[in-house]
């Protein structure tokens, strides 16, 4: 008798020891993540986010109900926490579109709006409260694109128009044209993110042939090539020690950047998340942050100004999201925020 109890204890210590070993892992994770104000518009998931100057610029997106996708657009000032209400986009609402800025303007093109795989493009251009149609992207109507830009150009690539794609291309606005470039290396995706670091494009996450991919490649636009990094999962070829916990594979994420670091959060493998990792691109290693202290999310949108970063709206299953929140990497976590 005195034996069984003897064991039975023993378990129960083992337990807490596991208990108090992951709490002081999750304690051990750097970084805060702070909530703002919400944001203005009505809940959404798949809107775009471009920054342009001081402030950023949020809208289309879809909310749910099935027959009807979003225009409207956001302005938010962060040094007041404040939504002011811009231009709606002309073209037909649309969810699952990408957004680019270049020379002094936000762009949106791609996207879904119910029935039809979009190619237009718009410009916005804040001094005026205007947006301008500008040359059709050149690549085949679609969504779950991803958008980036470098040095005063977009570029759009990947995504799906009834097939997965890999396909890349350049926006010049001084021309008002589309030039084709080198496909992303590995596999075909949608659902990626991309993050720019020093002039060069990061894309990885996403999926292919119903797999998760584990690829993160590198874009170099004066060469116009890529480049395989690091994988973003394990990798028995990698040597000893190498991403030993690696968990960031997934879609529906948003990426963003801070300080000459990338950063992936939310969306995740399966279901929803709120990891958060952070690259270092001189390492080619990743590092886990606190976790995105929202619910779990897919699709939500993702900006830095003046170095900071903010993510917000999303969804979870028919939960659609509002609120925003700003992270500071190099802070200590406080949940009291």
């Amino acid at each position: 008798m005195r034996k069984n109890f003897f064991y039975t204890w023993l378990i129960v210590i083992m337990a807490l020891l596991v208990v108090s070993c992951s709490d002081d892992e999750d304690e051990d994770l750097w970084g805060n993540w702070i909530k703002l104000g919400s944001f203005e518009g009505i809940p959404r998931t798949g809107a775009v986010a471009f920054t342009v100057g001081d402030y950023a610029y949020v809208g289309t997106g879809y909310n749910g109900d099935e027959d009807l996708r979003l225009k409207d657009f956001w302005k938010y000032d962060p040094v007041n926490d404040y939504w002011t209400q811009i231009e709606d986009l002309p073209g037909v609402a649309r969810n699952y579109a990408v957004a680019f800025n270049a020379d002094g303007k936000g762009y949106v093109t791609t996207g879904f709006d119910g029935k039809n795989k979009l190619d237009d493009l718009w410009a916005y251009d804040p001094s005026t409260n205007t947006w301008e149609q500008k040359a059709d992207f050149i690549g085949s109507g679609r969504y779950d694109a991803i958008a980036f830009s470098i040095s005063d150009k977009g570029y759009v690539g990947t995504g799906y128009d009834n097939n997965l794609l890999k396909d890349m291309y350049q926006y010049n606005p001084s021309s008002d044209t589309w030039t084709k470039k080198v496909s992303v290396g590995g596999s075909k995706r949608r659902n990626a993110v991309a993050f720019v670091i020093k002039d060069k494009a990061y894309v990885c996450t996403g999926m292919d042939n119903g797999e998760y991919l584990g690829d993160l490649w590198e874009y170099d636009p004066d060469a116009d090539s890529w480049t395989e990094k690091r994988k973003i999962e394990n990798d028995a070829n990698e040597d000893e020690g190498y991403d030993d916990d690696y968990e960031i594979v997934g879609i529906r994420s948003v990426a963003f950047v801070k300080s000459d670091l990338g950063y992936i959060t939310t969306g995740g493998p399966g279901y929803p998340g709120v990891r958060t990792w952070e690259y270092d691109p001189i390492e080619d290693l990743w590092t886990e942050r606190s976790e995105f202290e929202g619910s779990a999310r897919y699709s939500a949108v993702a900006f830095t100004l003046n170095n900071i970063p903010y993510v917000g709206t999303g969804n979870s299953s028919s939960v659609y999201f509002d609120d925003l929140y700003k992270f500071d990497p190099n802070a200590e976590q406080d949940d009291d925020d």
